[in-house]
């Protein structure tokens, strides 16, 4: 597909950090404690948090990347070719749209997009490993979300939308974070998807965090991440507790990374009765795919009534939870292996926003070809994937 007749709004687009977004403006107190790299002797980058090697992201070059969309080929060619492809169809120097705000706002014209919501690359998924000290953790944060202010803004032109990134380790530090990015014009938040750190994330503990995010009416972005479930549960299968990503093993994959914290977290939002309470929130699902929404809404109709005589922390909901699920909560499916069509039955098209992973290897390499996957609906219906839902999302519409 060449062209819309509109411009598209993009819900998952990316880019790739400089070594120096973490440091840039860390506090002096913490520099020692601040994610950063280390050359290696092939010439490439680590990633160290403080003294320790971070896991996730074991090896990131900053200057080289695979191109956006290859890397299923890749891996295939690496697999089953008799002769390795030569590298530059797949690699490629990380171009200026992938740092640069005014050459990404040139790329977008180029790809038919009025708007993206751009998402870190290593920034959305140290979490984990920084969360064994609040103090570094909160430390770090801020001084990235500083350094994601200055270099993309918060609402660019209200075209690129950039969420700051918030944890809940500590209230009192995630309301400050959360008012210090309100007061600076952001339309979206980043939280990790997973456990709230040993509460439920609807306790009223958190009320004081809720309610700013339901008097400003911004969204809540859940962007698939290292939650920590295989520190937590697979090493319970005997598997490595802190692979890097494309390490995992397959159990890892299906079990313990992606589907499992996502509906873990939509779940304990329905049945907390967040959104009975704050009836503003917003939350989107965002890489995470779309395989687990029918199950759990299916899931939670059922176990809802199976726990009706059991705790309600947040207060006892009042309707299916489904119909709660189906009314506050968006979901962005991956492009390929996902059954569209099915999501938008069950959630109703409003609720479905296009996403396209770019400038990622797993993702698209031309974003809105992802209208392709919606031929069978009518018009008005794909513009709102497209492009209205994510727009309304973040306020200009």
């Amino acid at each position: 597909m060449d062209s819309l007749p509109y411009a598209a709004f993009d819900a998952d687009n990316h880019f790739y950090e400089p070594r120096d977004c973490f440091t840039r403006y860390i506090e002096p107190r913490y520099k020692d404690e601040a994610v950063h790299t280390r050359p290696r002797p092939d010439g490439g980058d680590e990633i160290w948090i403080g003294d320790e090697p971070f896991g996730f992201l074991r090896n990131r070059s900053f200057e080289r990347v695979v191109k956006p969309g290859r890397l299923r080929e890749m891996l295939r060619q690496s697999m089953y070719a008799k002769e390795t492809a030569d590298e530059q169809d797949f690699i490629e120097a990380i171009q200026p749209a992938y740092q640069d705000r005014e050459e990404r706002l040139l790329l977008m014209d180029h790809q038919g997009l009025e708007g993206i919501v751009i998402f870190p690359t290593v920034g959305v998924t140290v979490e984990q490993q920084l969360s064994k000290d609040a103090g570094r953790l909160y430390a770090n944060l801020h001084s990235f979300n500083r350094w994601l202010e200055e270099t993309w803004g918060f609402s660019y032109k209200d075209r690129i939308i950039a969420p700051p990134l918030i944890s809940m380790l500590e209230l009192d530090r995630a309301v400050e974070q959360l008012d210090w990015a309100l007061e600076r014009g952001a339309r979206l938040i980043s939280l990790r998807p997973g456990p709230f750190y040993g509460r439920h994330p609807a306790d009223p503990y958190f009320d004081p965090f809720w309610s700013r995010v339901d008097e400003a009416g911004i969204g809540v972005a859940f962007h698939i991440t290292e939650s920590g479930y295989n520190e937590m549960m697979s090493v319970h299968y005997g598997e490595n507790p802190n692979p890097s990503s494309h390490e995992q093993s397959a159990l890892q994959w299906t079990c313990f990374y992606g589907d499992r914290p996502i509906m873990d977290t939509m779940a304990a939002l329905v049945f907390g009765n967040l959104f009975g309470r704050y009836p503003n929130i917003r939350v989107l699902s965002v890489e995470n795919g779309s395989l687990w929404a029918p199950y759990l809404m299916r899931s939670m109709d059922k176990m809802g009534g199976m726990g009706r005589n059991g705790p309600w922390i947040g207060g006892r909901i009042e309707e299916k939870p489904s119909a709660i699920f189906r009314r506050h909560v968006f979901i962005a499916p991956h492009h390929t292996g996902d059954d569209v069509e099915e999501l938008i039955r069950l959630m109703g098209h409003t609720q479905v926003l296009f996403g396209s992973d770019f400038p990622h290897a797993e993702g698209m390499s031309a974003p809105i070809e992802f209208a392709t996957r919606l031929d069978h609906l009518p018009g008005d219906q794909v513009r709102d994937i497209m492009r209205e839902n994510t727009r309304r999302l973040v306020g200009l519409a």
